[in-house]
């Protein structure tokens, strides 16, 4: 889970890692009057994303008139398709010089890695592939609490050694690696980081903060969600969409795989997906991908992952299918289940739930296509061809077959082609 740069400064703060003066966030130009600042100030886009400055979501204001002029313009911004909805202020700092530290782990063989850069305030990534020496990195195999003595000596000199004149700083930067990776540590982190760590006149601050929980280990850390007023899990990567809070809220995982502002191909068709299991739900991902790839022009997209859960009840089924019907942008929904844990009998009369309540509405309605195959498939099979006989007209556009037919990269590949020859389009 993400923290805002906000957040993680008050972790950092708490840990004492040197972060600028912080006035507060806002939400509307009417909050700046509340804030009592000491300008120069830094007005910073609130976005789980990175590549804020970069779109124009970091200004500097030296006075309120300018500061509510500039807080106008980033109000208006969408930062990687996410709208700016608060704004972070906070004291501006000198830079004489910026240096770069972080803390992770290294996937191949799961040891913390302390990284650091005498070039810091961009990205890290593009220093590793341009100047790769500039780069310092060590591992800590035992996993240990705190950060070995040594190595952060060893950091702090490499670096002060590329920073001419600043040897005084040795012992002020040592600190900062051996804090941040105790805040990795403490608070479960995957990604510690600081970029930039920025050196004044006065010291080191950090001028930005990066924290990335890991979720496995939220349970641990009530305490700090509490601090921080959190109350509800986030994303990794990025800012929830509609969407994914509607899902959420209903009890399921949901993942949008195109932004919110995508705007519509009208050449292509949109596919949503409503699997059984998260393995299912990847996979149905890639076969639509592959499929609409190799048979239709490439001129498919498959617009979400999302997985009902284990044994899951009929009404949340149900809210899985109207989420998808109720987004204009999905043409087509194709459906799968392997009932081990969860019953094919509940997820088709969820699926049938959710139809029959949007056709006597008169809700947006889409063709389904689907397989259902596993646990308590003769009482499924059994409900859904007496709704197909009570039904008709409800049910027209739901084609699902019940047990093993067919495979289901047929059904997916039929599914598309009847969506293509419904709108006169080449096959």
């Amino acid at each position: 889970m993400k923290l805002y740069e906000y957040e993680a400064k008050k972790v950092f703060d708490r840990m004492k890692i040197p972060i600028p003066k912080q006035y507060g966030v806002i939400h509307s130009l009417k909050d700046l009057d509340k804030l009592n600042i000491d300008f120069p100030v830094m007005l910073k886009s609130m976005v789980l994303s990175g590549g804020r400055g970069k779109a124009g979501g970091i200004k500097k204001a030296n006075d309120l008139h300018e500061a509510k002029k500039l807080s106008e313009e980033l109000f208006k911004l969408k930062i990687k398709g996410f709208p700016v909805e608060s704004v972070l202020a906070e004291k501006a700092v000198d830079e004489i010089s910026a240096l770069y530290i972080g803390v992770t782990m290294d996937p191949a063989d799961f040891n913390n890695v302390v990284i650091a850069s005498s070039k810091g305030g961009v990205d890290i990534e593009t220093v590793a592939s341009k100047t790769p020496d500039a780069i310092l990195k060590k591992e800590i195999p035992g996993n240990d609490k705190t950060l070995p003595k040594k190595i952060a000596e060893d950091l702090s000199t490499k670096l002060v050694k590329n920073l001419s004149g600043k040897k005084s700083l040795q012992k002020e930067i040592e600190d900062v690696i051996s804090k941040l990776y105790e805040t990795y540590q403490k608070f479960d982190a995957r990604l510690c980081e600081i970029n930039p760590l920025i050196i004044t006149s006065k010291g080191l601050v950090a001028a930005d903060a990066k924290l990335v929980l890991d979720d496995n280990s939220l349970y641990r850390q009530v305490e700090l969600l509490e601090m921080l007023g959190i109350k509800e899990k986030r994303h990794d990567v990025s800012e929830r969409t509609k969407n994914e809070l509607k899902a959420q809220t209903s009890g399921f995982p949901y993942v949008d795989l195109l932004t919110e502002d995508h705007i519509k191909d009208k050449k292509k068709l949109y596919v949503g997906l409503v699997p059984g299991g998260a393995g299912y739900g990847i996979f149905s991902i890639d076969e639509v991908k592959t499929i609409g790839k190799r048979y239709f022009q490439d001129r498919v997209i498959p617009i979400n992952f999302m997985d009902s859960g284990g044994g899951p009840p009929q009404n949340r089924v149900a809210d899985m299918f109207h989420l998808l019907m109720d987004n204009e942008t999905v043409d087509i929904i194709i459906t799968s289940r392997f009932g081990g844990i969860s019953s094919c009998d509940v997820f088709i009369r969820g699926m049938v739930q959710a139809i029959l309540d949007r056709f006597e509405s008169k809700r947006r309605m889409i063709p389904i296509y689907g397989r259902m195959v596993g646990t308590d498939l003769p009482s499924a099979r059994a409900f859904l061809e007496k709704t197909y006989a009570e039904n008709p007209e409800a049910m027209k556009n739901v084609k699902i077959v019940v047990g093993n037919q067919k495979i289901m990269a047929d059904v997916i590949r039929e599914g598309i082609k009847e969506a293509f020859e419904s709108r006169g389009w080449k096959v």
